[in-house]
């Protein structure tokens, strides 16, 4: 058997043993690939000769992780955060260099050293930061924006370090000044021309895949796009990553958006696990042992400074001060470049390699901290800074709010979702569980009283009060899961009334066994049914109950159109036209929808409409067209998926 092979098959061995051990003890599988890698690396088991060799696999994952980052932050997005890339990142990666080269010159480094351990310092991992709010849900939150507005301009940074370090040892102001020149030249070409072929080449070509309806053709054609972008770039002289985020962001525009997030995800999720592997084959434990003393505090001064300068860096752009302590936390580790520039300065004789092992075993070990940094992100900051504005509500938050005489909603998918908004008509207080992060994030930043949690979890079930509620409805369709939900409630309150919806006949009286008060069967008037349970378990009288259903029958289910969509959403080519979404907007200073009226925005036109808006600690619900929008209002709207885009494109730059 090839010894690559037993290799290869050993490193998968513990990376599963890893993930498993890390998950039972609630640590995030990126500590365990990192685990992993230590393990198979050359300071334990030595598996790989080359562990380099694999790094090109590992830059592949990057790219894709980088390409639906793109996707989620379209171009009139980035237009809307433009001052913050090019005025807080830079800021902070000019500072974080030049305080850190200043350090490293007063320890006795030459010039050119210091200022490219300030480089590999001023680096934040966009990998990790990225991955782990992306799972968390926390995306599309203010202080995650700050944050990937941050790691946006450190990945443009590095290409004039990647210029500068070979140059070094061999100086020429002039051919220095001329490659800049050049290197600023194909960056400008390089752009462009992608964004061009992203607006007018990349919509007709995924059309026309969309139209052979063959999945296979699809996904690969998805893969051969990401990968020649991030070819052109690296041809260019940049990086992997820039031209899979700027395909990503093209396509954010498209109708293909989520199926384009679902097909790449696999193979996005395998590739980063790979990377991570090979950033902790990287850690050098001799070296760890030697120097252990200058590693720890060296961390420790890197993580504390980082998170200073972000933090009154973002100050000069008048940010909110919570968002801007939980941003710092979230950056203020190494980056995966970092290592790439630390060999390259090894291999031109910037640095020495017992100094390239020092920084490489800072940045590991900043890594190690960083899932834990990002997230409690939010709890730190709030330590600095407590967060009194409304902001997106959380889990304590939402508990706060409930105390007795609530609906619980178990499942916040689309029925959960309808059957809120009819509760709110006759405002009767619920409070949903949902394990979803992004759909809790969307739903807690619209203000919806939600919670992520399992429902079928005992202390979930305490906490939501379920002895002190009036009923309970589960509006998930999976039958096993409901059956153990009931069993858990039932352990609780053998009286509270458990309305139960679900798409199978067959399964109805398996759900009456385990305990439910009512099955209630199937998609629109399966809603109205459930409603109708609620209202009568809350005491609405009959007569008000069936008018209700009778005018939502009249009005064609309109108050049940509309959902929140997330990480399970499930999107095909027949039904991405026939979905209605709902989509919450952070309106910021820089958007032109600021100062103008709802009737002004005019999203009508957009087969768009405005449910609501929230400002502050006020909600205004179906808002008159005189209303004016302000900084920092959060617009929600519904309509179809591409609808929705294009309206909150129109939102964000007028456009």
């Amino acid at each position: 058997m090839p010894t690559e092979f037993i290799s290869v098959l050993s490193l998968l061995v513990v990376a599963v043993i890893s993930t498993w051990c890390f998950k039972r003890i609630n640590l995030p599988p990126i500590l365990a690939y990192l685990f992993a890698g230590i393990i198979v690396g050359p300071s334990v088991l030595s598996l790989f000769d080359h562990p380099e060799q694999m790094h090109v696999l590992a830059e592949i994952g990057i790219a894709f992780l980088l390409f639906t980052l793109g996707l989620e932050f379209s171009l009139p997005k980035l237009q809307a955060m433009r001052h913050l890339v090019f005025g807080l990142g830079m800021s902070q990666m000019v500072i974080t260099t030049l305080l850190a080269s200043g350090v490293a010159y007063l320890f006795g480094f030459s010039t050119s050293a210091a200022l490219v351990i300030g480089g590999i310092i001023g680096l934040s991992s966009t990998a990790i930061v990225i991955k782990q709010t992306t799972e968390m849900g926390t995306l599309n939150t203010p202080r995650s924006q700050l944050a990937v507005s941050i790691l946006l301009f450190q990945d443009l940074a590095v290409v004039p370090f990647l210029i500068f370090i070979p140059l070094i040892n061999n100086p020429a102001e002039s051919s220095f000044t001329m490659l800049m020149l050049i290197a600023l030249l194909k960056g400008i070409v390089v752009i462009t021309t992608l964004l061009l072929i992203g607006k007018w080449v990349l919509p007709k070509l995924f059309r026309e895949i969309a139209n052979t309806r063959t999945d296979e053709l699809f996904v690969l054609t998805t893969i051969t796009v990401v990968l020649m972008a991030s070819g052109l770039t690296y041809a260019m002289g940049l990086s992997l990553a820039l031209g899979a985020f700027i395909a990503g962001m093209m396509l954010g525009e498209s109708q293909y958006k989520y199926q384009l997030e679902s097909d790449i995800r696999p193979f996005q999720d395998i590739l980063m696990g790979l990377f991570f592997v090979t950033v902790g084959m990287q850690l050098d434990l001799p070296i760890v042992w030697e120097y252990a003393f200058i590693i720890i505090a060296g961390l420790i001064a890197m993580l504390a400074l980082k998170v200073l300068i972000v933090r009154f860096s973002a100050w000069a752009f008048k940010t909110n001060d919570n968002d801007a302590w939980a941003a710092a936390f979230k950056v203020c580790q190494m980056g995966e470049f970092s290592f790439i520039l630390a060999s390259l300065a090894v291999t031109h004789s910037v640095l020495d390699s017992k100094t390239a092992s020092i920084l490489v075993s800072i940045g590991i070990l900043s890594m190690i901290c960083t899932p834990y940094l990002v997230a409690n992100s939010v709890r730190f900051a709030n330590v600095f800074a407590p967060d009194k504005t409304a902001g997106s509500i959380n889990n304590a938050q939402v508990l706060e709010q409930i105390r007795s005489g609530h609906v619980i909603i178990l499942g916040y998918g689309r029925v959960g979702q309808s059957t809120a908004r009819m509760l709110d008509m006759e405002n009767i207080k619920y409070i949903a569980v949902d394990i979803d992060p992004i759909r809790v994030q969307e739903s807690q930043t619209a203000n919806e009283p939600v919670i992520y949690g399992d429902v079928s979890d005992k202390s979930i079930l305490q906490s939501v009060n379920i002895d002190e509620a009036v009923s309970v409805i589960v509006t998930f369709d999976h039958i096993p899961k409901a059956t153990q939900c009931i069993d858990c409630i039932r352990g609780f309150n053998s009286d509270i009334p458990i309305i139960v919806r679900t798409r199978k006949d067959y399964a109805m009286d398996a759900l009456y066994n385990s305990g439910a008060t009512q099955v209630v069967p199937e998609l629109q008037e399966g809603v109205l049914m459930l409603v109708s349970q609620v209202y009568h378990y809350s005491g609405v009288p009959l007569a008000k109950i069936l008018k209700r259903i009778r005018n939502e029958r009249k009005g064609h289910y309109d108050h049940l159109h509309g959902f929140y969509p997330g990480e399970t959403t499930e999107v095909s080519y027949e039904s991405v036209d026939k979905l209605r979404f709902m989509h919450a907007i952070n309106i910021n200073r820089s958007a032109w929808a600021v100062g103008k009226t709802v009737g002004q925005c005019d999203l009508l036109k957009y087969g768009v409409q405005v449910r609501k808006i929230k400002r502050g600690h006020d909600v205004i619900i179906d808002p008159p067209m005189q209303e004016v929008l302000c900084d920092d209002d959060i617009l929600v709207i519904s309509g179809k998926p591409q609808r929705v885009e294009r309206a909150e494109r129109f939102i964000l730059d007028g456009h």
